[in-house]
């Protein structure tokens, strides 16, 4: 989509994507461990960004606290190199699960839940850290995402999400989730762009508890049907993206319904 849109695009990442065909691409590859700071100020000089998208996350463990770690410490290294280069933008993936319970449809106002429980109150302290450190960038957008569904998530047919599912160890709650396609959450980015300052929910418009997607999903990767736990008491919430909206985004995917392995 960058490409596309006539951006020269300079992919950092600490390992190339698997498959990756330097010789045939529009995309210039560079590698770097984000944690090594020297390493990522040298980058950031040598390249000299106008924007810089950041999408840092460690997740191949499922580790609460090595992803809380990269959008703190990351996110620090990125943000200070990106300043040190001149840089003068920074869009930043954050998530849209970290607002305090409630009834109504959570803005971008609302607060984070700061009283949650660990394990969840470490990713909430990440993405404090994230969104505050972001915030010391002269234009910065922060996008609140969805839950990524789509070629290569976690909800992919053979994605980790999918593999639990088939194995009935997922369970059908009340947990209101906020979707959003992967496609969607890039066509988020490249908007962002040119978006002002602040954070920005980026989720479609069908939010749903557990006991209504679950069993969609699951029938659609052929998996038994979950087991069902109406009565769990959840801090999922909707999340409005009226804002997105009014900055001119608006989702292909307006509702997972149907359409998880699309």
């Amino acid at each position: 989509m960058l490409i596309s849109d006539g951006h020269e695009v300079v992919s950092l990442s600490r390992h190339l994507p698997s498959g990756t065909d330097r010789s045939e691409s529009p995309v210039k590859y560079v590698t770097a461990d984000v944690f090594d700071r020297s390493a990522i100020f040298r980058v950031l000089e040598q390249e000299s960004p106008r924007a810089v998208l950041h999408l840092l996350t460690d997740l191949k463990q499922r580790s609460s606290a090595a992803n809380a770690r990269i959008r703190e410490v990351g996110t620090r290294n990125l943000v200070e190199a990106a300043k040190a280069a001149g840089t003068s933008k920074m869009v930043a993936q954050s998530i849209a699960w970290a607002y305090e319970p409630g009834e109504e449809a959570a803005t971008e106002s609302t607060a984070f839940d700061f009283a949650a429980p660990q394990p969840r109150k470490t990713t909430i302290d990440g993405i404090v850290a994230l969104e505050g450190t972001v915030g010391e960038m002269h234009e910065h957008t922060t996008l609140r995402l969805g839950t990524l569904y789509g070629a290569g998530t976690w909800y992919d047919r053979d994605g980790a999400n999918a593999q639990i599912v088939k194995e009935g160890k997922m369970l059908a709650t009340n947990a209101i989730t906020n979707f959003l396609h992967i496609v969607d959450a890039a066509s988020a980015f490249l908007k962002a762009l040119t978006w002002p300052v602040g954070p920005v929910n980026i989720v479609d418009d069908d939010p749903a508890p557990a006991l209504i997607w679950l069993p969609e999903y699951a029938r659609e990767i052929g998996a038994p049907a979950p087991q069902e736990d109406a009565g769990s008491v959840s801090s999922g919430r909707a999340v409005s993206n009226r804002k997105a909206y009014d900055l001119g985004w608006m989702p292909a995917h307006r509702s997972w319904r149907g359409g998880f392995l699309v």
